[in-house]
């Protein structure tokens, strides 16, 4: 039996309420969120169902979110599931399930987004900034031979 194993989720909804941002010792950014979720109407019922999800990003990814979405932003989250366990004060186990954000993304248009629908991060330098005689040649492989796969 092969051992496969595969943990990715895609969310979009709306923010329940403005996302916490927080620092953790070491300063690494941090910042939760919860996102709701509809789910399609059933036949049975005419009531919208919705489901609550909870979500963690780290460093570039909760700044962007911290700084560009508040209560009631939609939001496209790509992510992975995350289980975590402690024991409370009363020595009770506890469990929580979270979405870790690897990838979020605006889904209102501009005019609908209060941070303007665009982000760009301090950090962005184009892998080329060159005109293209200054670009770099590329050799022309003429057999499949050549390649290494």
């Amino acid at each position: 039996m092969a051992n496969f194993n595969f943990n990715r989720v895609m969310l979009g909804g709306r923010l329940t309420a403005d996302p916490e941002n927080r620092q953790t010792e070491t300063g690494v950014s941090m910042t939760r969120f919860s996102i709701a979720v509809n789910r399609r109407y059933s036949k049975d019922s005419a009531q919208q169902q919705v489901d609550f999800f909870n979500v963690v990003a780290w460093r570039a990814t909760a700044d962007f979110v911290s700084k560009f979405f508040k209560k009631g932003s939609s939001i496209f989250v790509v992510g992975t599931i995350q289980n975590r366990s402690w024991t409370d004060n009363e020595g009770n186990k506890r469990y929580a399930t979270d979405i870790v954000a690897e990838e979020v993304n605006f889904v209102d248009s501009r005019s609908e987004n209060p941070a303007g629908g665009q982000y760009t991060p301090d950090s962005y330098e184009p892998a080329f900034s060159g005109s293209a005689a200054d670009a770099p040649k590329f050799e022309e492989i003429k057999g499949d031979d050549d390649l290494p796969f």
